[in-house]
């Protein structure tokens, strides 16, 4: 307990699936939240109420849009008075289909979620922190494990990821030669049992997990707590598979 604690952390997409599950854990060590989603908004007030006003802010956001960020932002030093931990989250599928039917518009659609709503969440995550908390923090961004190797069924999501992979090193390299002691590093999950997968799959799907099972939202949670807390202060520039032994 309190490995988080006097924390505030920043968590986009952090209403429902894999970002709530890193919330609760992040509030259960002791972390204030802000918590953001674009359109589940009745999720955002469910997870405050739970965790009380006093621990939890949410926040309408879209990721991919520069106000929106500044907004963001604005709201959680005005109720926290500092940003700590910054999770980029927030991230859509996509539609599963070859890239010679997709449109130009859904690849911008997905690459603007899953890839520019990474670079704004480092570009303001790193000014709050420079301005508010002493040049300290730590950036996570939750990538996948499409983001080491192709999705053959969505070329655009493995792009983004694999995409957030890279921006996550250069980066890390970057703000390590600066001397700025914000650390970021990406997370990558495999199978996690969430409402978006379609129960038809399920078998199929675990079939091909070393470990007979999916994984859990805060299987990811505790990883994040982790690269949070000041117990990963040489973690930097790195990469986080959380997939079950999928990629071992």
């Amino acid at each position: 307990m309190d490995r988080l604690k006097d924390k505030v952390a920043i968590i986009t997409g952090g209403v429902a699936g894999i970002g709530l599950g890193i919330a609760e854990c992040f509030v259960r060590e002791g972390a204030k939240v802000v918590i953001t989603a674009n359109h589940n908004v009745d999720g955002g007030k469910k997870a405050v109420e739970k965790f009380g006003d006093d621990k939890a802010l949410f926040v309408q956001q879209d990721v991919a849009d520069e106000d929106s960020w500044k907004n963001t932002i604005d709201q959680t030093i005005k109720k926290f008075g500092k940003l700590d931990i910054l999770v980029n989250n927030a991230g859509i599928g996509g539609k599963n289909i070859p890239i010679e039917t997709a449109t130009l518009e859904d690849w911008n659609q997905i690459v603007g979620i899953n890839l520019t709503g990474n670079f704004l969440g480092e570009k303001f995550g790193i000014l709050a922190m420079k301005e508010h908390n002493g040049g300290k923090g730590s950036i996570i961004n939750v990538s996948s494990v499409a983001g080491l190797v192709g999705l053959p069924l969505n070329p655009a999501y493995s792009a983004t990821k694999g995409g957030t992979r890279m921006l996550t090193h250069a980066t890390a390299l970057q703000l390590a030669q600066q001397k700025v002691d914000i650390r970021v590093n990406s997370v990558h999950p495999g199978w996690i049992d969430t409402n978006i997968v379609p129960d038809a799959y399920k078998d199929a799907i675990v079939a091909g997990i070393p470990v007979g099972h999916m994984g859990e939202p805060k299987d990811i949670g505790e990883i994040c707590v982790y690269l949070g807390s000041d117990e990963s202060k040489f973690a930097n520039g790195a990469e986080f598979t959380v997939d079950g032994g999928q990629r071992a």
